[in-house]
């Protein structure tokens, strides 16, 4: 019966703050606080081109109540990750009560969050997103997928989805580093019509996630 209360209760603050994001503050030395200037580069691009009007964008910790307060968290780096029992408790409840999970995976993170992640739901598995999928088709069209960003290994971008009962709870994008097309221009030197694409997609994604 707690338990029930308590989702309904944090569903019910997901609700209310519907225009807040946040940034995922995980353990295992991996550095979550990668590209500082992607997700408020982000949020700028989606309250000027689609209408959004988030104010808020902090730090939230696993296993924090605070993350009910963001129906979108984001989540990058290029290392380990580990979640604790206590941190894999409270992120699948997050999920299943209406929250929505974006990795970024810096390069690094590949092993580590595939880990993690059979922690938190041991019975799903990351599947990779037809290009017909929604999250593809917002605002902005990418009728191939999600774009490439940086090369490292000269493998194709992947967009890979968790699902639970029906609703992607978690978007991944690999192989692209979408969040590095996020940044300020002068740190990776990213040209004008790349930075776009990825800003784009990730409007997609913001969108996305407030409307499901």
């Amino acid at each position: 019966m707690k338990s029930l209360f308590f989702l309904l209760i944090s569903f019910s603050f997901i609700l209310a703050n519907a225009q807040d994001v946040a940034i995922l503050k995980y353990s295992g030395g991996g550095d979550w606080y990668a590209n500082p200037t992607a997700v408020p580069n982000l949020v700028s691009f989606t309250n000027k081109t689609i209408g959004t009007t988030i104010s808020n964008i902090q730090t939230v910790a696993i296993n924090s109540e605070a993350i009910y307060n963001y129906p979108i968290v984001f989540m990058t780096g290029h290392g380990n990750v580990f979640f604790s029992e206590t941190e894999v408790q409270n992120l699948k409840d997050y999920l299943i009560s209406g929250g929505f999970l974006h990795i970024s995976d810096n390069y690094g993170l590949d092993t580590f969050i595939r880990r993690e992640l059979k922690k938190v739901f041991p019975k799903l598995e990351l599947i990779e997103i037809p290009t017909n999928h929604p999250i593809f088709n917002q605002t902005y069209k990418f009728s191939n997928g999600i774009p490439k960003i940086h090369e490292h290994n000269k493998e194709s971008a992947k967009g890979y989805g968790l699902f639970y009962e029906g609703r992607m709870i978690v978007f991944y994008d690999h192989e692209t580093d979408l969040s590095d097309g996020w940044e300020d221009e002068i740190i990776h030197h990213n040209p004008k019509i790349i930075r776009e694409k990825a800003l784009k997609m990730g409007a997609n994604i913001i969108e996305y996630a407030f409307n499901n």
